[in-house]
């Protein structure tokens, strides 16, 4: 759309955030429910948890969406190391001695393997709805 500028279309950003909006919310209530029923999350663990894991799915989703062509399409170094860098200093929060004002605590290993899992699991269904979204509206 750069290199090809054009009026808004709200068709197509209604039909985009109706393909991606749901994928997003479902794996929201999926890191929710084994968070609070299967590892019996306290408030700590649970607020630790999700912000790992939502820095986790996100910012590897800037580098999705920012292109038809995830794969092919280099970002920018800049872009590349400001994200790397602000999930780096989200996860060395935990170990920092503010930690425990700001609510956040070490992760289990078996926590870290399950929101591992969850994000693996989202980042691939982002990228084939992306395939899919791109395909079928031909946005390139």
């Amino acid at each position: 759309m750069v290199t090809r500028p054009r009026r808004w279309d709200l068709n197509t950003l209604r039909r985009f955030v109706l393909a991606f909006g749901p994928l997003s919310s479902v794996f929201d209530f999926i890191t929710c429910g084994l968070l609070l029923w299967v590892f019996q999350a306290g408030e700590a663990l649970f607020h630790t948890g999700w912000l790992v894991e939502s820095l986790a799915t996100q910012i590897p989703v800037i580098f999705a969406m920012r292109t038809a062509h995830p794969l092919r399409d280099r970002p920018h170094p800049a872009l590349v190391a400001s994200t790397l860098s602000a999930f780096a200093v989200a996860l060395a929060l935990r170990y920092l001695p503010l930690a425990h004002w700001l609510g956040f605590v070490p992760l289990p290993v078996s926590v870290m393997g399950a929101l591992a899992m969850v994000t693996i699991t989202y980042l691939v269904l982002v990228y084939a709805a992306e395939q899919w979204f791109f395909a079928r509206y031909q946005l390139e």
